[in-house]
């Protein structure tokens, strides 16, 4: 059946599909968040840079705290983030050399490793790292948290850490090893371990200092942790003012108090 429409009707349609746009024309577009990824170690101090950033009327970011491996992984695969934390400046460099990202980023602190054992651990970590040597000998040990060296930074540290004092064959049957810092900072808080090495950063984060004791390890004993950021390929504005904003004087006196050189 075909229908045939006034003049009148047709006009009428008009002029409500015409409110229909002016409506969606003046509705607000709502910005996605900016995706970043950010190494497990940044996590307390992170989290303050961005409410300085945010108290300057900034947009919103949603953060993603991991190990720098498993996200070098993700980005290759695609994975939308726009903005790469790393705390190993190598797979940024692996990035780039693959055309994922806007140039080489910048290093923009250093991270430390840290000896901690939690409260009523037989481990004493006010006497250096090297109270693992004797904790061994005394047989004071029966589990010890690193992150996984095999995709987190902070595991391959402590690994270093432990070749270097040549204590990596006896300490291995011992090893509990967490995905990330993160992780393994669980594991040597929470009793689940007798300690563990872990990032300075997370040590000293007051949640964290308050389940146990710490040192800070030499860093003579491991490759500096250089923490690199850098823009992904296609990254919007808001990646870009929290790229810049991570270089601030700002941020840099958040991260000096949470641990980290600079």
């Amino acid at each position: 059946m075909t229908r045939t429409l006034r003049a009148e009707d047709v006009y009428s349609r008009l002029l409500r599909g015409l409110a229909m746009v002016a409506l969606l024309l003046c509705l607000p577009v709502r910005a996605e968040p900016v995706l970043v990824a950010a190494a497990s170690s940044l996590k307390f101090a992170l989290e303050e840079v961005l409410q300085g950033y945010q108290a300057e009327g900034k947009g919103e970011i949603q953060l993603v705290f991991g190990s720098s491996g498993n996200f070098y992984r993700q980005i290759r695969q695609s994975a939308p983030y726009q903005l790469y934390l790393s705390a190993d400046e190598s797979y940024v460099q692996q990035l780039q050399r693959a055309g994922l990202t806007e140039g080489e980023g910048v290093v923009y602190c250093v991270g430390r490793l840290a000896y901690f054992a939690p409260t009523g651990s037989r481990l004493q970590p006010e006497q250096g790292v090297e109270d693992l040597r004797r904790a061994l000998e005394e047989k004071r040990l029966t589990r010890f948290a690193i992150a996984n060296p095999a995709h987190a930074p902070y595991g391959r540290a402590a690994r270093e850490v432990l070749q270097r004092l040549q204590l990596m064959e006896s300490i291995g049957p011992y090893l509990v090893m967490g995905e990330n810092v993160s992780q393994a900072t669980q594991f040597a808080t929470s009793g689940a371990t007798d300690g563990g090495l872990i990032a300075y950063s997370l040590a000293v984060s007051p949640p964290i200092a308050a389940r146990g004791r710490y040192s800070l390890v030499p860093d003579h004993l491991y490759q500096p942790l250089l923490h690199r950021a850098v823009l992904i390929k296609g990254a919007g504005a808001g990646a870009r003012s929290l790229y810049t904003y991570l270089q601030s004087e700002a941020a840099k006196r958040v991260f000096a108090r949470h641990g980290f050189g600079l």
